[in-house]
């Protein structure tokens, strides 16, 4: 566990740079994680962010690829175009989730 000033908060985060509380957390937060990941924030991320975290709220886990498409209503070439190189992974770090299962 290691400490990382993020959008000049201190947070916990894991030896790959994701949050381990998801509650310290916000869209400040966010766009600094996606700016390190290469990634400039828009409406449509931001769909996909929202629904991951509400999704996570609601059933206290993180969404899968196949959720984020089956609940989400966001095509899977969608995910891969906005998160590249691993939508799941990327897109769950940006939202301030733990890394997801089944990710290298």
């Amino acid at each position: 566990m290691a400490t990382k000033t993020i959008a000049g908060k201190s947070i916990e985060v894991d030896a790959e740079g994701f949050l381990l509380n998801p509650d310290d957390w916000n869209e400040a937060i966010a766009e600094a994680l996606a700016r390190e990941e290469g990634i400039e924030l828009t409406e449509e991320h931001w769909k996909v962010i929202r629904f991951m975290r509400q999704d996570f709220k609601e059933r206290g886990q993180i969404p899968t690829i196949r959720r984020i498409k089956n609940a989400g209503g966001i095509p899977v070439q969608d995910l891969y175009r906005l998160f590249p190189d691993g939508p799941a992974k990327k897109a769950a770090k940006i939202a301030g989730l733990g890394k997801p299962q089944g990710c290298v």
